[in-house]
């Protein structure tokens, strides 16, 4: 039995590895205003923080239609008749996209069998579930054994980001916990963490330098000296990104690693400057 993969623009992952994994992609929807853009279809990094940062309006997002998922289970069906797909996606308690993708496998029911997973994180956390997935297909896994191990990991992901201003989560009312920071001085940097597939602004610093600390210590704290893969995820922050990844590695077990730019449809609901460090608990696994 062949296992496909599919998952949604939310998921950060190197484009060589979701080429490698023969992982499809199904968009995001970004709206400005009146106009509406694919995530990394009809709209990418340069454009949207330009219109971001210059023109004026609070980016909105929108799962994709269950036409969407539809379309492209039935497309792996007839490429791959004798597969099961393995169709995994942000947090439900965050987008709506897990609930479209479960209405089109019910659809697609008599012509191939989708898993659903609520990855119950985003980004690098359900992009290395998904290099872990492509992995356990290459073992010769199954669908089910794959998506076991998946749901039995996926609360054991470590996600903190330190967000650079208040305004884009406020806005976008995403993050919890943050009316204690309205009125805090304006040098204290919010700690946004992923608990229970929901982002809550727990903790705090009192500079972007101190917050990048503060993020490496709760992660030692969570993952210990279990093996991790990690990634330093950034929007706009690359020398930061890099600096909180140096500071990573050397305090953690890490058996990989990547910086990779933050998903813009989850950047439009934490701010231009979010950096963040994501650790995975790891396998090793045959390159």
């Amino acid at each position: 039995m062949t296992v496909r993969l599919v998952t949604d623009s939310t998921c950060d992952l190197p484009d060589a590895w979701l080429e490698k994994y023969n992982i499809s992609i199904v968009p995001i929807s970004i709206h400005f205003g009146t106009e509406a853009f694919l995530e990394n279809v009809t709209i990418g990094p340069e454009t949207f923080y330009d219109k971001v940062l210059h023109g004026g309006i609070f980016p909105k997002t929108s799962q994709p239609a269950v036409g969407e998922f539809l379309s492209v289970y039935k497309k792996l069906a007839a490429e791959t008749p004798d597969a099961e797909i393995l169709s995994v996606h942000i947090g439900a308690k965050l987008s709506g996209t897990f609930q479209s993708a479960k209405l089109a496998a019910e659809q697609a029911a008599g012509v191939v069998k989708v898993h659903v997973i609520d990855s119950m994180a985003g980004s690098a956390g359900l992009g290395w579930m998904m290099a872990e997935a492509g992995n356990l297909v290459a073992r010769g896994k199954s669908a089910a054994e794959i998506r076991s191990i998946l749901e039995a990991k996926r609360e054991s992901i470590a996600i903190y980001l330190a967000l650079d201003n208040l305004k884009f989560a406020q806005l976008s009312g995403r993050v919890g916990k943050l009316a204690g920071f309205v009125s805090s001085v304006l040098n204290i940097k919010p700690i946004v963490s992923l608990n229970g597939g929901l982002l809550a602004a727990n903790h705090r610093a009192r500079s972007i330098d101190n917050a990048l600390k503060k993020i490496v210590d709760l992660t030692v704290a969570k993952m210990g000296k279990t093996p991790v893969n990690i990634s330093a995820i950034h929007a706009l922050n690359p020398d930061r990104a890099q600096l909180l990844l140096d500071m990573a590695r050397a305090r953690l077990n890490v058996k990989d690693s990547f910086i990779g730019d933050l998903s813009i449809a989850v950047a439009g609901h934490l701010g231009p400057g979010t950096v963040g460090l994501v650790a995975y608990p790891t396998e090793d696994y045959p390159k």
